[in-house]
């Protein structure tokens, strides 16, 4: 492995992620250095919070356009920071959401040594040219790599027929219902198995980074880029590789 020391940024708003847990595995897989520290926007600069604001989504279906925030926009960064389930729906363009955040990296921590995964409640998106529209992610790779915990739970789809019955049935009362009735078969915030599945998604940042390979096509396998939430929960709660990956990760760890 390239990379010696593994830093991550904790997200304390969603305390189901369990970091103590998360940082546990990494050293117990990688047998290298794993730092844990305080949420990446915790006591930041000012310029930080204004400089996010710039990345803000606002037209879903064309390309990204640099914003220009609002005072009230940059004070609402300040307080997004204690928002777990960011309940105001704000959109960030991924790239531009990362490449900010790596600008924010003290200097000697640049390097291809140190892998930085921040973890966050912001939900970062990608624009999509096959179809000309912002699709939310629950992963940035690279370095820094970025993972949406909020991006975990609304990007990958749930069943259809939870959307059917919601076109059906659309209430407040109904809507509850509903979730009820489908309970278990999605994430939702606050979920207890957020823990299991931040640890597949750490796996996929990892291994983007060290072999520049993103993401599998089996199912099975626990680098799948799912669509459906159904996809995840099996992907991840299996904890398996494929074996192409299985050689692979082997691989990558006989030399860390």
């Amino acid at each position: 492995m390239k990379t010696s020391k593994i830093i991550i940024y904790d997200e304390p708003t969603v305390p189901e992620i369990r970091i103590e847990k998360l940082e546990k595995f990494l050293k117990d897989i990688f047998h290298t250095d794993v730092e844990v520290r305080a949420n990446f926007f915790e006591d930041a600069d000012e310029k930080l919070f204004q400089e996010i604001s710039t990345s803000r989504i606002f037209e879903l279906k064309k390309p990204f356009s640099k914003h220009i925030p609002t005072e009230s926009e940059i004070e609402m960064e300040r307080e997004n920071i204690d928002n777990s389930q960011n309940e105001e729906k704000i959109l960030y363009d991924g790239f531009e959401f990362q490449k900010i955040i790596s600008k924010f990296i003290p200097t000697n921590e640049q390097n291809q040594d140190t892998l930085h995964i921040v973890l966050t409640n912001k939900l970062t998106c990608t624009f999509d040219e096959s179809d000309f529209r912002y699709h939310a992610r629950s992963l940035i790779g690279t370095n820094p790599s970025i993972i949406s915990t909020t991006g975990i739970i609304e990007a990958p789809a749930k069943p259809k027929e939870y959307y059917l019955e919601l076109m059906t049935n659309f209430s407040k009362e109904n809507t509850d219902k509903i979730k009820e009735k489908f309970k278990g078969e999605f994430l939702e915030y606050h979920d207890p198995r957020l823990s299991e599945i931040v640890k597949g998604y750490m796996l996929q940042s990892i291994i983007y980074y060290e072999t520049g390979e993103a993401f599998c096509e089996n199912k099975e396998c626990r680098l799948y880029n799912a669509h459906w939430q159904k996809e995840l929960l099996h992907s991840q709660l299996n904890k398996k590789f494929c074996s192409k990956h299985e050689k692979s990760f082997k691989k990558l760890i006989s030399y860390s």
